[in-house]
């Protein structure tokens, strides 16, 4: 199978690896050569890495370079039986690259594109065969995370999306079929591990370190809030949030938080940056000692908060409970998928949980979902 990667950043160069590990043929295509000589640089230093490591043989490092060739001409693109784009998220400059693409290649080749929450159905109206976009989400770093967001748009046929569901299960990754709505599953879901934290910072119930400390500690997440916006970088984390919200009609659920537009305007951006809310060029990741009641406090809201948005979901059919669960312990390493949770620490907990934050704020960002109240009456369960 013919590949082509669209993009030789990060992501593209690991969705390359993913399909080069699985035998396809791959292009990596980027209208900077320089770009694509960092990408292939990066990726012969990861083969040398899993070879030291003992995870591939020197004959498996060959092949997987092999199968991976570097491209500066889009023209170079039009035996691809599978495009994968993976650049800037910018609706207007994805729907113009997919309106370019779909005239090099067949009609039978199928359009992806790996944005994080943009729409999947805008995207496709670019394109005059819209019934062959689709959306591929992919994780960082893509070669490690097991979860592939698989979401068709309005205009997507079956074929297409029954087809993307068998190559990217023979990449060997976990699929999560999602609606195309802001976000899909995991973005979408994810927003209180984030928003809810900054909330309690910005309230002051605790600093930034006992935060993160109680959701690592009495949650199990292997990063706190804090740490993970971090990583992943405080102006990519606020536009997804940014993008979200305004996907939803500015539905207080998602409103982002101000402390981290002043991060991001400041160029605090986490490690990137080398420094965030934390500092990288100091030892500051040291916990502090917290009190025991205002670090359960800490974890149950951000958790109930979490829970919410899950039931949410799937009371608006964005996924099934499986996918849910499995989106979040797949794509974002959550320590239990938060519908099994919600069982765990009982429906009546995650509604008297919602209800007692909604009566003291009384803030919609708060109400409690229609699916939770309706489960808690009739005493059922996720799972």
């Amino acid at each position: 199978m013919n590949v082509s990667v669209i993009g030789s950043g990060t992501m593209g160069s690991g969705i390359a690896q993913v399909a080069a590990t699985a035998g396809c043929i791959v292009k990596i295509y980027d209208s900077s050569k320089e770009a694509l000589s960092k990408s292939k640089a990066a990726l012969e230093k990861t083969m040398v890495i899993l070879l030291e490591k003992g995870k591939i043989d020197a004959a498996e490092k060959d092949r997987i370079l092999h199968n991976i060739h570097y491209v500066d001409l889009m023209s170079e693109l039009s035996d691809a039986d599978l495009v994968i784009e993976a650049i800037l998220e910018n609706l207007e400059i994805k729907a113009k690259l997919f309106s370019e693409i779909e005239q090099l290649v067949s009609d039978d080749t199928i359009l992806a594109s790996n944005t994080s929450s943009l729409s999947i159905t805008s995207i496709a109206a670019s394109c005059q065969k819209s019934e062959r976009v689709i959306g591929i989400h992919f994780f960082n770093p893509a070669p490690l995370m097991q979860l592939v967001e698989v979401i068709p748009a309005i205009q997507t046929n079956a074929t297409t999306l029954a087809q993307t569901i068998t190559i990217v299960t023979g990449w060997k990754k976990t699929v999560a079929v999602a609606k195309d709505t802001p976000g899909f599953i995991v973005n979408r879901v994810a927003r209180p591990f984030y928003s809810e934290a900054l909330r309690l910072y910005e309230e002051g119930v605790a600093d930034i370190p006992t935060i993160d400390s109680s959701m690592k500690t009495l949650g199990g997440f292997r990063m706190g809030p804090f740490e993970l916006m971090d990583f992943i970088g405080n102006d990519v984390n606020y536009t997804v949030t940014e993008t979200v919200f305004t996907g939803f009609y500015f539905d207080p659920r998602y409103k982002p938080s101000l402390t981290q537009k002043r991060m991001t305007e400041a160029g605090f951006l986490g490690k990137k940056s080398g420094r965030g809310f934390y500092n990288y060029h100091e030892n500051t990741l040291q916990l502090t000692n917290e009190n025991p009641a205002v670090s359960q406090n800490i974890c149950d809201r951000i958790l109930v908060m979490l829970i919410n948005e899950a039931a949410e979901a799937l009371f608006l059919n964005i996924a099934s409970a499986t996918d849910i669960d499995n989106a979040m312990t797949k794509g974002v390493n959550y320590p239990k998928g938060l519908l099994a949770w919600a069982d765990e620490k009982g429906i009546s907990w995650c509604v008297a949980k919602l209800d007692e934050l909604y009566d003291e704020y009384h803030e919609d960002r708060y109400r409690c979902s229609v699916l939770l109240r309706k489960m808690n009456r009739e005493n059922k369960t996720f799972f």
